[in-house]
Formats: C-alpha cells, sequence, structure tokens
C-alpha cells in the first residue's frame, strides 16, 4: 500500500521549483514503512543501544536495505564510519553527601563524567550557587564574575533567564538560548575550572521530568574521547532534584526561591555555600568503536555537491522502570525517522534520466545521539564530503505517526534561509508554518543537525515529539512505552516526508547554498568555508 500525494499539491511543487523538480510525486511506501519500523523498534533490538547486540542488529538492517536500494557507500567502500567512544559506566550505589545531608542516586540527584578515568572524587569540595551559570556578553550576563570556582562544585539553574522572565528583552525571552541547555553548563563550568556542576531540575525549564533525568544519566554512558582522555571537561555532570537542591541551599541559610529571583538580573552575585560536598564516582571503562551508516546517491551534474538526509538510529537500549527491567524501544524517537530516511532513499534511488538529482545526497543515520549527539560530532569533525560542499542537512528525530494535520512546525525563527523553503514546501501542500509551540525546549540544540551547524552547515530539524501526541512527552519519551503501534494511519509520515522530498529536490537541482541569517558562530564558521 502507498499513500500518494494529490495531483494539486504537485502541481504546486512544480510552480515553486520549476522544471529540475521530479515528474514524479513521492509515494510512501505504507507496508514498507511499518516493517522499517516495527523492526528497529523491535525487542530483538533491545533498545538499539550504541556498542550493544542491538547495535550490531542495527548497522546490519540498514546495511542490508542500503544495498537492496542500490545505492552506494558513503564511506569510500563502506556504509560504515568508526566512531571511536569510550563506554563508561558508573557505580550506581554512589550518594552524594553535603555536609550533614545525605542524598540517593537516582532519586535526589544523578551524577556521570566523560572524563576517562576509573574514578572521580569530590572530596569536601567547596559548594557555590552561581545562578544560571552563563557567561554570554553579548547579553551582557556573567554570572562568574569575580568568582573563582576552580575545583569546587557549582550549582546552577536550568534554561536561561530569558525563559523566566518571558520578557524577550532578556537573552531570547521563551526561546531558549544555547546558554540555556545542559550542555552549555556543563563546558563553561569546565572553562571556569569547576570540579563539578549539577544542574536545578525542574520541569517546565528543562521541558522534561525527573524521569527522562534519571533515564538518561544513570545507565552506561558514551563519550568520544580526546588525547587527554577528556581531561579538559568537567569532572562531574551532574543534576539535582528541586527539593533536593532546595535543602542544599536552606542548609546554608538562604531561600532557593528568593535566589531564582535575584538571579534573574545582570550582575546577580555568586554565592559562596559554606558547605562542603562528597561523592565517588566509581568507573567501568570500555574503549570500543561504535559506526555511524551513510549511503550516497551520487548526483548527476555536481557530485561533489551534497545534501544530508538524516535520522539517529540510536536509543537508550534496557533500563529500570518501576522496579523492574524495560527495553526502551525508541518506536517514535527514532525508528520512525531512520524509517523515513530509507523511504525518501527509496524514492530518489527510483527517479531516472532528466529528473535524477544533480547534487548528491547523502542518507544517514547516526549513533549515540541521546548520549549528546557524540556520531553527529565525529561525522560533523570527519565528513565523507567537506563541509564547504555541504549544501545542507535535513534531520528527521520523530515523526507524526497518526493523522495529518493543516501545519509544519519549524524549529527556529531567522535561523538560515532554509526556513524560506520549508514555507515555501508548506504553501505548496496547502499548509502553514507553526512557529515552535516549545521554543523554550530549545530543541534547535538537542538533535544531530545541532553538531552540523557548528562547523557552518545550515540544517532543518524535522520533528513532531509530544505535538500530535499529548501523551508522549509525560508518558512515553525516553520511556518503555515507546513502542510500535500498528494502529498508526501514517498519514502525517506520508505528509511530512512529501513535503522534505520537495525541499530536497529543490536543493539538489538548483544552485543555490542557503545562508544563515542571524549572526552567530554558525555563520562565522560557513564564512571560513566561503560560503
Amino acid at each position: 500500500m502507498k499513500f500518494l500525494i494529490h495531483a494539486s499539491l504537485l502541481t504546486g511543487l512544480v510552480a515553486l521549483s520549476g522544471p529540475a523538480l521530479a515528474a514524479e510525486p513521492f509515494t510512501l511506501d505504507n507496508d514498507a514503512y511499518r516493517r522499517h519500523v516495527q523492526a528497529l523498534a523491535s525487542d530483538e533490538f533491545e533498545g538499539r543501544a550504541p556498542l550493544s547486540h542491538g547495535e550490531q542488529l542495527t548497522l546490519d538492517y540498514l546495511q542490508q536495505e542500503f544495498k537492496r536500494l542500490g545505492l552506494a557507500p558513503a564511506f569510500g567502500d563502506s556504509f560504515l564510519q568508526s566512531v571511536p567512544m569510550a563506554k563508561i559506566t558508573a557505580d550506581q550505589s554512589m550518594g552524594l553527601k553535603v555536609g550533614e545531608l545525605n542524598f540517593a542516586n537516582g532519586t535526589d540527584f544523578t551524577a556521570r563524567t566523560q572524563q576517562v578515568v576509573p574514578r572521580v572524587e569530590l572530596k569536601d569540595s567547596e559548594l557555590v550557587f552561581a545562578g544560571y551559570g552563563i557567561k554570554a556578553p553579548e547579553y551582557g550576563w556573567d554570572d562568574y564574575a569575580g568568582l573563582d570556582v576552580k575545583g569546587k562544585t557549582v550549582i546552577v539553574l536550568v534554561n536561561d533567564p530569558g525563559f523566566a522572565t518571558q520578557d524577550p528583552k532578556v537573552f531570547k525571552g521563551n526561546a531558549m538560548t544555547y546558554y540555556g541547555r545542559w550542555t552549555y553548563k556543563y563546558e563553561e563550568g569546565a572553562r571556569q575550572g569547576a570540579k563539578a556542576v549539577f544542574i536545578v531540575h525542574e520541569d517546565a525549564p528543562a521541558a522534561y521530568g525527573w524521569g527522562v533525568v534519571k533515564n538518561s544519566n544513570t545507565n552506561t554512558k558514551f563519550t568520544l574521547v580526546d588525547q587527554d582522555n577528556n581531561q579538559s571537561q568537567i569532572g562531574v555532570m551532574g543534576w539535582l532534584q528541586y527539593a533536593a537542591a532546595r535543602q542544599i541551599l536552606a542548609g546554608a541559610g538562604l531561600d532557593l526561591e528568593a535566589l531564582k529571583k535575584e538571579a534573574l538580573k545582570p550582575g546577580f552575585k555568586a554565592r559562596n555555600l559554606g558547605l562542603k560536598a562528597n561523592l565517588v564516582l566509581n568507573n567501568q571503562i570500555e574503549r570500543a568503536e561504535s559506526h555511524n551508516v551513510a549511503a550516497i546517491l551520487k548526483g548527476s551534474e555536481r557530485p561533489d555537491e551534497a545534501l544530508v538526509m538524516h535520522g539517529h538510529w540510536d536509543h537508550l537500549g534496557v533500563a529500570e522502570e518501576a522496579g523492574k527491567k524495560e527495553i526502551l524501544n525508541g518506536a517514535v524517537d527514532n525508528a520512525s525517522g531512520v524509517a523515513g530516511v530509507l523511504e525518501l532513499a527509496r524514492y530518489f534511488k527510483e527517479l531516472e534520466g532528466a529528473d535524477r538529482p544533480k547534487r548528491s545526497i547523502i542518507f544517514s543515520a547516526f549513533t549515540a545521539e541521546e548520549t549528546g549527539l557524540i556520531g553527529a560530532q565525529y561525522f560533523a569533525e570527519h565528513p565523507p564530503v567537506p563541509t564547504a560542499q555541504l549544501v545542507s542537512f535535513l534531520n528527521i528525530d520523530g515523526m507524526n505517526m497518526d493523522k495529518g494535520v493543516d501545519y509544519i512546525l519549524r524549529y527556529g525563527d531567522g535561523v538560515s534561509e532554509l526556513e524560506s523553503y520549508l514555507s515555501d514546501a508548506a504553501k505548496a501542500q496547502g499548509r502553514w508554518v507553526k512557529p515552535d509551540p516549545r521554543a523554550q525546549n530549545g530543541l534547535m540544540f538537542r538533535s544531530d543537525h545541532f553538531a552540523l551547524a557548528q562547523q557552518g552547515v545550515p540544517g532543518l530539524l524535522f520533528m513532531s515529539l509530544g505535538d500530535t501526541d499529548p501523551d508522549y512527552i509525560a508518558h512515553k519519551y525516553h520511556k518503555g512505552a515507546d513502542d510500535y503501534d500498528p494502529a498508526w494511519s501514517l498519514e502525517g509520515v506520508s505528509q511530512d516526508l512529501s513535503l522534505i522530498s520537495s525541499i530536497l529536490n529543490r536543493l539538489a537541482n538548483n544552485n543555490d547554498w542557503p545562508k544563515w541569517l542571524e549572526a552567530s558562530d554558525f555563520k562565522k564558521r560557513r564564512a571560513q568555508d566561503g560560503r
């Protein structure tokens, strides 16, 4: 069974993109798409954790599908790119002690490290509360001003002051900036010389509940490894339950709610708490190689110029939920996206003659997105095509599996010229562009396209998590309930893959190099490539 895009929409797309657009519209092979999602999200694949038996099954499946489609390997003679990683498993019997207070791992706090060492210890580490933990000169903000945190443990708030104030003049108001991401908090803490950073969790500004924090930080974690075994990174990457943070601050004679209000103003003065933290991370370390997977469809006229069509293959493997082992199959996040990439690969491979794309298209699936975009970072630093020759990076991270909608979500506003491509394609389908309804969640920084953006390659994120299924974030996201459902209609999948195919067709056949619109490090990096 295939879903066919109505002829009136095709007419609109032809008018939009000119004669270079493919003569045949995209059709979703419903049965093939279901087969892909059902296989990748089956218990047999064990939650697709990197460096597991589930990874090998996933790699075998994707290579087999790319070969069956007749696509060429993207990495020389191989569909696989080795990603050297360290697998770090912390002893979960750890406890955090602050003064006379004792906190339980997983219940009150989480802690992990990306330093590749068997032991990280906080021994009578002085505690400091540093507001949002942000140093952003362009916003006139420096929570570390006049503060020495070398060797200390820093407690910071989640997100950035714009979300808390909802004032568009403060950072970007409701829309999270990169300064609000947990990755930034740890990076800045390391630059300041801190030994540990603990982020105070709250559901709304974090954009997810404590269960997500627990599942994402108490399992085995993965990291790329530099020549110094990541010693330049923060020693302890931690989260605190709000109640635990309030207890700690109360132990220092301070009120967390009052401090939160003070921290909303530039010039906030950090507090040395007069308390000391003790924690031991005992780590089991394995060095191994995970893999990115990619195939390439060579362009007919400009094969050295390439687009990337992507969805990350990994999920979280097996975790404990309600006292029992649960396989986190990640059907929507992101077996649905990988299946979408396979369907788009099939469609473009079937185009012949004058309809064949002039530029190359790379169809990819990376490892370890859930652990911090690790596979994407490695690909961005070791691309099969120089980043100066990558036109754009389109990324699917969770599809609308049920009924179609009359809009398409846009992540970011005024970021790059790709937004106009999105608008044009939506209009041709009779849809409207809906700004990210959860801009405070910072999704622009939470999926694989961001690693390529850091190398200057503009991208688009296609994600429907929680938008068409209001139950998803609360009860399925990163949980055992994210399973394949035979009742899905797949209308939304057909609709969105058709839209994506039109954007790919347009970019693959014109001479455009979409530009960054706002001043950013991304724009500077692209300029260095002469684009």
